[in-house]
Order: structure tokens, then sequence, then C-alpha cells
């Protein structure tokens, strides 16, 4: 199963196919485009200074959720936003093997209701490594390999392995992930247009390594000589004035470490890396201009992002699917803090940016991206697991350029796509009650989702978040529960926990009652632990 993020599968460069709209227009079709380790303030709707003007114009003419979250890391995002499930629910964090025999993917109920689905890019759901044998689409094209963006080595096709990219060959991933998805929707539109399609594409940046065309990087070379903390400033200023948010600014957290520094990295990476995410004035002007380039590159990552996306959006246009598309752009976690070096290693006289390095965002500017929240990817304060959500669909959503302050999470995506599906899904012997909500009611008012709480637990961080309290807990603090109201506090400054004791008591409580609930009905899993890695074999539920 996969961390669901829809994606049209395109893998020419032909023109778009024109047809006429599909004739199964009762039905949406569905495209969740997913980020990797974009931070809450990205995007330029959400804050950015960075050049998005694709995403920009869907959430003019759609809908910007304003507390969306996710689970703070690639894979159990991935794994809930598939199945609909908190990834403690079915073996994925920690991933203990494969998934529960009971799971189904979204690919997996939507087949029974005529739709064809469609993967391109990242699929991360460790549990389930076959995305057309397992994950039930019928295209996929999958990077396995995290660590190269020009020249991965390993790649697969409808489960089939591919060839490694050849160096200097003018690969970009990106592009290609956009390429497949165009080729699938060129392919829906010739053989299946009058069925409905999910496609899923699942982007593997701005996660490290900082690759970029070495022209994209220039459209961004100086731009951020002025630093982190003006760039927070401004972000922060500019969702204050959209109402994204109306908390203080989080100050930096110079004592932050991150978490898997290894001994010797700064060595191979050179005296510009710096560890802790200092004030600005701090550094000496050999780190401003090499902090200021990496981020340059992280800016590039996600500008060519957005270009690709454009480039599928005008597909959908093309195939008069426009109208009658529901697209859904989030991300799998926050920034990412982290400092070091894997892959073919980092060679410190490379053009930054190139295949031959390999630098990493750092605390810094990954203050910068989740600004204006704390912490980052991995942590479960609310710089890890904020996420922008755009949500854009012409013929189902009237309002327009509208927010949203529902309280959402990625394992709303399974129920609500559903919902719009027509689906009325008789879940599996064994299989809990879904723990998400629809969104469809937030489509058309405001305030119109609520839950009893949402779980947070990755890696010893913890987090329960019930209705605008917060309880969360960090590795690092002895795993000490902080409380924070987030209705005006959402930054987490003001920790209430000493304040009110019972509160923080009942919230703990309900948290390890959800962990052990969680664990006690995932259940066997599918195949035994040892076994070879098959494809799933899941009948298709009827909808009734």
């Amino acid at each position: 199963m996969k961390l669901l993020h829809l994606v049209l599968c395109a893998g020419c460069v032909g023109s778009p196919l024109h047809a006429s709209a599909p004739a199964s227009a009762g039905k949406p079709n569905i495209l969740v485009i997913l980020a990797d380790d974009l931070g809450f303030s990205d995007i330029g709707c959400y804050g950015s200074d960075i050049a998005t003007p694709q995403l920009d114009r869907l959430a003019a003419n759609g809908l910007r959720f304003t507390q969306c979250y996710n689970t703070a890391r690639c894979w159990p995002t991935r794994s809930a936003l598939m199945t609909g499930y908190y990834p403690q629910q079915i073996h994925m964090d920690p991933p203990n093997g494969r998934l529960p025999q009971w799971t189904r993917t979204l690919p997996q109920w939507l087949k029974p209701l005529g739709y064809r689905s469609y993967h391109s890019g990242k699929w991360h759901v460790n549990g389930a490594p076959m995305v057309v044998g397992d994950g039930g689409f019928d295209h996929s094209y999958v990077l396995h390999d995290h660590d190269r963006n020009f020249n991965p080595k390993d790649i697969a096709e409808d489960d089939r392995p591919l060839p490694p990219v050849a160096k200097d060959s003018g690969y970009y991933t990106t592009t290609a992930f956009a390429d497949h998805a165009i080729r699938c929707l060129n392919e829906h539109a010739e053989k299946y247009a009058s069925q409905p399609f999910f496609s899923y594409l699942a982007f593997t940046v701005p996660h490290f390594p900082l690759h970029a065309p070495p022209e994209d990087i220039a459209r961004y070379r100086d731009r951020y000589l002025k630093g982190w903390d003006q760039v927070r400033q401004d972000r922060w200023q500019k969702l204050r004035d959209t109402g994204i948010v109306n908390c203080a600014l989080a100050p930096l957290e110079p004592a932050f470490t991150p978490r898997y520094l290894a001994p010797g990295v700064l060595n191979k990476l050179g005296p510009g890396e710096i560890e802790h995410a200092v004030p600005w004035i701090e550094l000496s002007d050999e780190q401003k201009i090499y902090q200021a380039t990496k981020m340059a590159i992280h800016a590039a990552m996600i500008d060519r992002m957005d270009r690709e996306i454009g480039r599928v959006l005008d597909q959908v246009r093309a195939m008069g699917a426009w109208d009658n598309t529901i697209i859904l752009f989030l991300s799998d976690n926050g920034t990412d803090a982290s400092i070091l070096v894997r892959g073919d290693g980092n060679d410190r006289a490379a053009a930054p940016g190139s295949a031959a390095s390999f630098l990493c965002l750092g605390p810094g500017w990954s203050s910068a991206g989740n600004a204006p929240f704390r912490r980052h990817k991995i942590w479960t304060h609310e710089g890890g697991i904020s996420t922008p959500l755009i949500v854009h669909w012409p013929k189902g959503i009237a309002a327009r350029g509208e927010l949203r302050h529902d309280v959402s999470h990625v394992i709303d995506f399974v129920p609500t796509l559903l919902e719009l599906a027509g689906a009325k899904p008789e879940l599996p012997a064994g299989s809990p009650p879904f723990p998400g909500r629809s969104l469809v009611p937030a489509f058309a008012k405001d305030g119109s989702v609520t839950r009893d709480n949402l779980f947070f637990n990755h890696e010893g961080n913890r987090g329960l978040r019930v209705g605008s309290f917060k309880a969360v807990s960090a590795r690092e603090d002895q795993n000490a529960w902080e409380l924070y109201d987030l209705a005006n506090d959402r930054c987490e400054q003001h920790n209430l926990a000493a304040a009110q004791p019972d509160r923080v008591r009942d919230m703990a409580a309900r948290w390890q009652q959800l962990q052990a609930e969680f664990t006690r009905n995932a259940g066997p899993a599918l195949p035994v632990p040892g076994a070879k890695p098959s494809a799933r074999k899941v009948p298709p539920q009827s909808a009734k």
C-alpha cells in the first residue's frame, strides 16, 4: 500500500491528446499531488517567495486548508494516505513488515466503481513493494532510489525493473514523473474515456539531496543572501495577512541539533555548513554564501515541480476532464533539518545542486520552510506535521479562493474520495473502522468537519490533538508532555502543562489508550515474515 498522493501517469513527451468530456462525468476524476519534505510555507499561496503560479492558481480557484496534518515522515504519511488508516494500525510506523490482511488501497476500493488508477513517482509503502501488484494501480512508474535525481539506479515500471539512468543523460526525476503521468492520461483519453481516473503524482522534491537543473538554480542565485531570519519574518507576515495563521512567529531554536548528524559529516561538506539554526548575522560570509546557495537549490526544486505540475494540468484540460477532476495537493511532512551525505557522496569541487553534490537543507532553512511553526520533519510539533492542502474541483466546489480552518489529516483522504466516488464500502472482516472523516462537508462550508481527536507517534515523538488543545512530547526532551492551546498559540510558545495538569493527564492517558488499541488491532500481516514478497491478491469489493 502506498501513502496516497494521486498522480497523473504519463511517460511520453508528445502533445496532449484532446478528447471530449468523459462519458463518466458523474464520478469525479481524482488527481492527488504529493510533494516530498515541502514545508508549510514553501509555496506562494502559503506565504513563500518561490514562484509557484500553477499551485497559486489552483488555490485562487479552489480552497486552502489551514490546519491539515500529515504523520511527520515519508512512508507513514504515504501509507495513511493510501489506506485511510494511521500507520500504527497497519504495521507502518514502525514498519514491521507486510500490511495486515484486511488492508485495501484506494485503487482497490475504486476499481469496482469503474476507475483506472495510475501512479508516478515515489511509493515508499514498505509493506507493499509492488505498486501494481500490491497497490492495485493499472500503471506505475516508481523511483526507489531516493538519493539521485539525475541518474537514479533503482526504477521500475509496472513492477518491472528498468535499467539505471546513464549519467549526463538529461534525465531529472521531477520531469520524468510528469512525463509518465501525461503518458498514462493520454492512454486513458484514447482507450478509457468512458471511465473515471485516479492519478497519484508523488514527487521526490524538495527532499534531499538538493539537486536541480542549473538554469533553475540561477533564477534564485542571490535571493537568499538576506538570510533565514528575514525569510521567516516575511512568510509569517504573509500568512497572517491572508488569515492562514493568527499566531506569533516561533523563534529559532539555536540549541537544536539534527537527529541523524553523524561524526565527520561536516568535514565532507566544508566550512560553509553549520549544524545549528543560529541568527543569520552570526554566520561568516562564507557560510552565508553557502547557505544561501542551498536555499536557492531548494527553491529551484519547488519551482520546477510547479512547472511540471502545469504540464500535467494542461493534459487534464486537453482531455476535457478539467471541470470534473478533483485535484488535491499536499506534502508528506515538514521540511527536513537533516545534515548527512548518502548516495554517491559529496564532491566539494562539484557545482552545488549537480549530481556529484549531496547537500541537505539543514535546520536554518528548514526553520524557514516550516515557518511560522516549531521543529521539523520527524517531530510532532506543528513544523513537522503541518501541510498545505489545496483542493480544486470546478464542478463540485463553488467557493473560489476561500480558506477552510477545519482540522484535517491524511487519514481523511480515503473516506473523502470514496464518498465522492459514490462508494459505500463494506470493510473486510477484521478491519477497524476508518479513523478519518470525510472532508466533503468542508468543501461547501468552513467549520463543517468535527472529530474527537488526532493521534501522532513517530520515533519517540508523540502528539494528541483534542479540539484546540494539543499535547506533544519529543524524545529529546525525555518525553515530557507539553500542552498548547492551538486556537491562539499554534506556534507552541506557551506551555500550559503546569497550569492544567489534569488535562495533560487525561490526554496522555488517551494517547496511551489509542497506541495500545492500534497495535492490538493491526492483526497478522501478509505474507508471513520471511516469505518471499509477492503481489497481494485482494478481491475487489463491490460498493453497495
